[in-house]
């Protein structure tokens, strides 16, 4: 029982070390290489999320317009109560009616005369009943159901819509896609940005310790009376230059990773760490490789969009052709409809024929083709014609240019490729001579046949030589994700 107390501050400690450690890992945030900071962007980035919402409308709106070719069916039910009924004036006397016949004799004289007979009948009309009548026709309630339904049999039209309608759903696929290309860009510029500020970061590290030690010898120096207190002075001065770059360096590494968030579309509250390392290798493959003259431009997606929208001018010309062809419908109706003097012997639904005098409610039918023929439109069409051979003929001009433009960002990305490459090799050079004058710089100081303001200047020379040597480093990083750009290949690495 007295190893009970042992085994709970056992027990304690363990999970304080794992809350510690879970915290810690919490705090440096998850690590990302560049591939998954692209593929995190790819789902998570909120103009792609808009994007891909944009892709399901334009196939709903498919759905949309092959409905139209689907029979369409209709239920309709209908109770109106005349209030006033509609009034129309007859006169019966018109109609040969209105009054009573009299009667007519024939005699025997008349029969064995051998004669023709000629029958006149007369009317005697009752009084009030002479002259024009105001009567109404129509029940105070009335009531109709139907079921009616349309199919459409042709409409050269549709046929076209269904088409330009598939087509435009591959419009905004390559849309998206170009998106995500747009997005993998953002995201590579900014990583290797903040790449470049870790590394800027750790050489500044480096360069305080080491010049915070030459200080602090160097003040012991002073003490023991082997250099001058001037010689302290100048390496305080350039110590306090060196912290003011690092906390420079660290605020513009801030920016960056808040940049690389919003790029990734990752919350910047959330922290995130770089897995990837920053060095030359990763430049092993950005040699110019480039051929403007065999190159394919379909593997462009800016090309494969125009050929799309070339597509869809094409469609949309021959829709409006096909405007002048006929259209054929074919309808029909079954329903019920009812003329009742009160709402109760309405609502007594007796529809059966067997219901005799007593029915209230009549069915009837009705079958139907309808075919509409164009005939003339005042020419609209033909202008209309006229303008989609204008757009194609745009169409045909942004192939040109964009060919143009891609050879020229071919040429470009080659040009930039070889000369930040060649510019990198030479600022590692001069950072490799201006380690080397700084640490023998250090060494003749330390041994008394140097000066301090020799060792000051080879450390400022030593600071610039580090920043150009990154500054060319990041350049010919981005112009490496550009030349992949340029060639439609950043996505497929």
């Amino acid at each position: 029982m007295k190893n009970v107390p042992k085994v709970r501050r056992l027990l304690f400690c363990w999970l304080l070390l794992m809350l510690l450690s879970t915290s810690a890992s919490w705090a440096q945030g998850q690590e990302y290489t560049l591939k998954q900071a692209i593929d995190y962007a790819l789902q998570n980035r909120a103009s792609l999320k808009t994007l891909r919402n944009q892709e399901k409308i334009d196939k709903a709106k498919v759905g949309e317009v092959r409905a139209i070719g689907l029979p369409q069916v209709n239920a309709a039910v209908d109770i109106s109560h005349n209030y006033i009924p509609q009034k129309s004036k007859v006169d019966f006397g018109d109609l040969g009616g209105g009054g009573q016949l009299n009667d007519f004799t024939i005699t025997r004289e008349q029969i064995e005369g051998n004669q023709d007979i000629v029958l006149t009948p007369t009317y005697t009309v009752p009084e009030g009943m002479s002259g024009p009548q105001i009567l109404s026709f129509t029940q105070p309630w009335s009531g109709n159901a139907v079921l009616s339904g349309s199919q459409l049999l042709f409409d050269g039209s549709y046929l076209i819509g269904l088409k330009a309608a598939s087509t435009y759903t591959q419009l905004s696929r390559k849309n998206t896609q170009q998106g995500e290309i747009e997005v993998a860009e953002q995201v590579s510029k900014a990583y290797y940005s903040v790449l470049v500020a870790n590394e800027q970061i750790k050489l500044l590290d480096q360069n305080l310790s080491r010049l915070d030690t030459l200080l602090r010898q160097t003040v012991i120096m002073n003490k023991n009376g082997f250099v001058e207190k001037l010689d302290v002075d100048r390496l305080r001065v350039s110590l306090n230059n060196l912290k003011i770059d690092r906390d420079r360096a660290q605020r513009l590494h801030e920016l960056g990773e808040q940049l690389l968030k919003f790029q990734m579309g990752l919350p910047q509250d959330q922290p995130i760490t770089l897995a990837d390392q920053l060095n030359e290798s990763t430049l092993a493959t950005a040699a110019p490789k480039s051929n403007a003259n065999g190159f394919n431009y379909a593997s462009r997606i800016e090309y494969s969009i125009l050929e799309t929208q070339r597509d869809l001018a094409l469609l949309s010309q021959r829709n409006i052709k096909s405007g002048y062809l006929p259209r054929l419908v074919l309808t029909g109706a079954y329903g019920y409809n009812s003329n009742e003097s009160s709402f109760a012997n309405l609502a007594k639904v007796r529809a059966s024929k067997s219901a005799g005098i007593n029915r209230t409610w009549f069915d009837y039918g009705v079958v139907g083709l309808g075919l509409q023929v164009p005939i003339f439109d005042g020419l609209r069409k033909s202008y209309q014609i006229q303008q989609s051979k204008l757009q194609l003929e745009n169409v045909k001009l942004g192939f040109e240019q964009l060919q143009q433009a891609i050879d020229l960002q071919l040429r470009q990305s080659d040009v930039t490729v070889t000369n930040t490459l060649s510019v990198l090799r030479a600022q590692r050079q001069n950072m490799e001579l201006a380690e080397e004058i700084a640490r023998v710089s250090r060494i003749k100081y330390q041994e008394g046949v140097g000066s301090n303001l020799e060792v000051i200047t080879a450390e400022t020379d030593l600071r610039a030589a580090q920043t150009n040597y990154y500054t060319a480093l990041y350049d010919a990083l981005i112009a490496q994700v550009d030349a992949d750009r340029a060639t439609g290949a950043l996505l497929l690495k």
